[in-house]
């Protein structure tokens, strides 16, 4: 009898362990596998910076492989030109999300999922198409005037705070404050008065939590469904759901009250509101606040802030050099700071945002999308159903394809630059819809912060930043790049026409 029971109790484990060490996907022929454990797969050698790790797997494996992050397989992409075969020839099989358990099952538990997180549906498709309507070209147009505001209210408070070029600053906040503004505006017809507003505290603190909640690498219970039952990690996350209930509430009720009041102001979340024709419910349209809000911290502000960081070094000093006089060159009148309004005619400054993106990079793990359909790559069948990971950094930092990817180099952009410039926005069908507005907004804060000041690094050399595009981040496991924090200063070119420019950004601003 206890020899039955022996077994049994053997059989039994053996069981559990087929059952624990089970992947979502069989492992695929002729993709090369990176070494693993059992049940927790590569998760200790991807460590607490997968971009990295996945980067010197594929010194040994190649640009294209399978890994195993406990019970799912994933294919990784590692090169400029994997991402593009996959991202890009594929993207129409490439065109959903996975359903990862920390995000999707407890932080949007009540709001819903954001447009990006989104797995590929009819209402994705749906509010996907609205978000792109209302971030089209003509549409990005009409809200330069929301960006002359934000960008000369910001610059402005840095004029006030730089001491003409004698005090370090923190432009961090400010540059927060640009970005969310722009988005409070577009989506609830509201904004921050102050870069040190509780609310923008607020927010800027739960989407940076958010953000790790999203990480590929910062929550194993994902991947370890057995991790599931240690409570800590799901109450933290339901926590920070709690939070931004809140603001997301309160937000929305505020535009409402206004919109019965008759003292909205315009904007895409009050057009949907009162339109009732409107083929959004009211879960689509929280899915587009959620978006907007939630990418206004991420690629914009943090892009700002690290290309200031470069400009103050001695290198980053000779591009801003530069761009100034080019410039010049355009607008010989010194009419920059309105024309940036309407017009993008400076390609050295749109060729410096764009290096600005790829060298940065700050969804270093963009992403990560499933297949809908099986694809092929080079003689492998991929089956439907299959997650991948796109390496960002790894792409944007390949020799292969960019000449001297660690260096930083405006010129690269300039002349013929046929195809995809970088993989900052992601690619393909899911690529950041928000990419148009995103790049108007750094072309137009480039141009009247180097035509406006000179970037010089700070006098306390203990605060000066990092340059290094991957050692730049304090937060190695978000899933947005997270600048350490630096100052520096700012030298006005020539104050008196400085003060001439705000004047006129401030007379629009009182009209509009």
């Amino acid at each position: 009898m206890m020899f039955l029971v022996c077994i049994a109790v053997i059989v039994a484990i053996c069981l559990l362990f087929k059952f624990l060490n089970a992947t979502d996907i069989p492992y695929i022929h002729g993709i090369p596998e990176a070494s693993g454990l059992p049940i927790f797969g590569s998760l200790f050698e991807l460590g607490d910076n997968h971009s990295k790790a996945l980067s010197r797997m594929a010194k040994k494996l190649g640009p294209v492989f399978q890994i195993r992050m406990g019970n799912r397989r994933i294919v990784v992409a590692n090169s400029y030109d994997s991402i593009k075969e996959l991202w890009i020839k594929n993207q129409t099989a490439l065109s959903s999300r996975p359903a990862l358990h920390t995000f999707h099952s407890v932080i949007s538990s009540s709001q819903g999922l954001s447009i990006g997180t989104s797995p590929w549906d009819d209402s994705c498709k749906q509010r996907r198409k609205a978000a792109a309507t209302a971030l089209n070209k003509p549409a990005v147009q009409s809200y330069m005037p929301i960006i002359d505001l934000e960008s000369y209210t910001a610059i402005n408070e840095i004029l006030r705070e730089c001491d003409d070029g004698k005090a370090d600053i923190n432009i961090i906040p400010h540059l927060q404050r640009f970005a969310l503004n722009t988005s409070l505006t577009l989506n609830y017809g509201t904004r921050i008065s102050n870069s040190f507003d509780q609310l923008l505290k607020e927010i800027v603190e739960v989407e940076g939590a958010v953000a790790q909640f999203r990480s590929a690498s910062n929550n194993w219970q994902d991947y370890v469904p057995l991790l599931r039952i240690f409570p800590a990690r799901s109450n933290a996350a339901n926590s920070i759901r709690l939070r931004r209930d809140r603001y997301l509430g309160y937000l929305l009720e505020k535009l409402k009250k206004e919109i019965v009041n008759s003292t909205d102001k315009p904007c895409i979340t009050g057009n949907i509101l009162k339109d009732p024709a409107a083929k959004l419910c009211e879960a689509e349209m929280k899915s587009i606040c959620l978006t907007m809000i939630s990418a206004a911290l991420e690629t914009v502000p943090t892009n700002i802030i690290l290309g200031i960081g470069y400009l103050s070094s001695p290198h980053g000093q000779e591009i801003q050099e530069r761009a100034y006089r080019e410039i010049q060159d355009v607008y010989p009148d010194g009419d920059a700071w309105d024309r940036c309004l309407t017009e993008e005619r400076v390609p050295y400054v749109t060729a410096l945002y764009k290096e600005i993106l790829r060298y940065y990079t700050v969804h270093h793990m963009s992403l990560p999308r499933q297949s809908i359909q099986e694809i092929h790559y080079n003689g492998a069948r991929i089956p439907a159903g299959t997650s991948f990971y796109m390496n960002a950094f790894a792409g944007d930092y390949d020799e292969n394809h960019y000449q001297d990817p660690h260096a930083f180099n405006p010129d690269r952009y300039l002349g013929d630059t046929d195809g995809t410039p970088h993989y900052a926005y992601g690619a393909g069908t899911r690529m950041c819809i928000g990419a148009h507005l995103a790049n108007r907004e750094l072309y137009t804060f480039f141009i009247r912060l180097i035509f406006g000041f000179r970037i010089l690094g700070p006098l306390d050399k203990t605060y000066a930043p990092v340059l290094d595009g991957m050692e730049v981040n304090a937060v190695p496991t978000a899933l947005v790049v997270q600048p350490k924090m630096f100052k520096c200063r700012f030298e006005p070119r020539n104050r008196e026409d400085f003060e001439f420019w705000l004047d006129s950004s401030r007379q629009r601003a009182e009209n509009y």
